[in-house]
């Protein structure tokens, strides 16, 4: 009876899911439809204020341009990997623009996170 329940409920779940395209089934993606997903994240993500531009080859994607956010760099890497991805090449650049204030030579931000009082490590 449980494995009947597993059984209708795998069905079902196909059934509203849509069929899958060849390379979804098999775990892979083609390079446009990696771009695809990339783009359209990028659309909906604060990192797509920065312009980055991002083009994709056997499966590599490589990210280009800049920002004064380091966090976005990273989040274009791990936006690429969850698009499918098999590498990620990030040519973005941090510039110290928006850390310094206007300052010639500034560094970009980093964020300290210091514990709490009473927080000992083991």
């Amino acid at each position: 009876m449980k494995n009947l329940l597993l059984v209708f409920l795998a069905l079902a779940w196909s059934a509203l899911a849509g069929p899958l395209t060849m390379s979804h089934s098999q775990g892979k993606f083609s390079d446009a439809e990696i771009e695809a997903t990339i783009k359209a994240k990028l659309a909906k993500s604060k990192i797509g204020k920065d312009g980055f531009q991002v083009h994709i080859k056997d499966g590599v994607a490589t990210w280009t341009g800049t920002t004064t956010v380091m966090q976005h760099k990273g989040a274009a890497t791990r936006m690429a990997k969850a698009a499918g991805a098999i590498h990620v090449i990030n040519n973005i650049k941090v510039t110290g623009d928006g850390a310094g204030k206007g300052t010639p030579g500034a560094q970009p931000r980093r964020v300290q996170v210091k514990a709490a009082a009473g927080d000992d490590a083991p």
